[in-house]
């Protein structure tokens, strides 16, 4: 009788580590700017976790946003079909599709980069489905509300951003961390909280955990009003944010009776504070005003 030998395991592709990221930043003379957001993760492990429970399928377009030195670069063209990587930084920009052909020589043809400012991109070389992505603190919410408007293939994704922020996005009505970005990112799809990455993985060393965020896209709401009504709606609900939705919808409806009047055809208490109220809520707000 033989025995039946099972077959190794595969080894898992190297990553660039914190002495091969330190070796391309002196080599290009880059130093992390807190401008630009720039905290490169340096354990590879890490860049695992994320793509991992980035959950994307060999036959995928991922986008990435501020590739940086290329940790996550890797990892993603380890998973995926194509990468296509934004990055705002001239020298970081050219040096990536060189540290992709020396890592992964079989995927360099599957790496896109564009030189462009994730705020203001608004075309791509290929069609993404996933958007994954450590991004700058900085503008991480409006960079992630960007990308869902301006590319409606973009159907899942996973993101690291600051922890707090993270809560931010991931929020649920009536609780503290319910805001503008929670309200406006579930415009587009439901968001969730999916782990944190502690500070030493990174380079420099944020002074503050990062999180993780998930979201998988739904289609907006059924409304007539505009997405610019509805947004208008929430931005003007949260500016006072202890206020009652009749006082603080006063300004944008242009009298306290006129809010109250919108408020009321929407199904909506006057007497309560935007930090209740769902995306579903704040269109029948936008559309009650419309019609009126």
């Amino acid at each position: 009788m033989t025995e039946s030998v099972s077959a190794p395991v595969p080894r898992p592709k190297p990553l660039l580590g914190a002495s091969d990221i330190r070796a391309l930043a002196e080599e290009l003379g880059v130093r992390p700017t807190k401008t630009l957001g720039q905290n490169f993760v340096i354990d590879g492990n890490t860049i695992r976790r994320i793509v991992s429970a980035a959950s994307v399928d060999p036959a995928e377009t991922v986008l990435e946003v501020g590739p940086g030195l290329g940790s996550l670069t890797l990892g993603l063209l380890d998973a995926a079909r194509e990468v296509v990587a934004v990055e705002i930084d001239p020298v970081l920009a050219e040096r990536l599709p060189l540290t992709v052909q020396t890592w992964r020589p079989e995927q360099a043809q599957n790496l896109h980069v564009v030189l462009a400012d994730a705020m203001r991109v608004t075309d791509l070389p290929a069609e993404p489905t996933a958007l994954v992505a450590n991004l700058p603190y900085n503008v991480a919410v409006p960079v992630v509300l960007h990308l869902l408007e301006t590319f409606p293939t973009l159907r899942h994704g996973l993101v690291m951003v600051q922890d707090e922020v993270a809560d931010r996005l991931a929020a649920r009505p009536g609780s503290k961390t319910y805001g503008v970005p929670s309200v406006k990112a579930a415009w587009y799809g439901t968001m969730r909280k999916a782990g944190v990455i502690g500070m030493n993985v990174f380079w420099p060393a944020p002074k503050i955990a990062s999180g993780l965020v998930g979201f998988e896209r739904h289609e907006p709401p059924a409304t007539t009003a505009t997405r610019e009504e509805v947004f208008a709606v929430i931005d003007a609900a949260f500016a006072q944010r202890r206020k009652t939705l009749r006082a603080a919808l006063a300004g944008w409806a242009g009298s306290p009776a006129a809010a109250e009047t919108a408020l009321r055809a929407a199904g909506v208490d006057p007497s309560a504070r935007g930090e209740v109220l769902d995306i579903n809520a704040y269109t029948r707000i936008a559309e009650a005003k419309a019609a009126s």
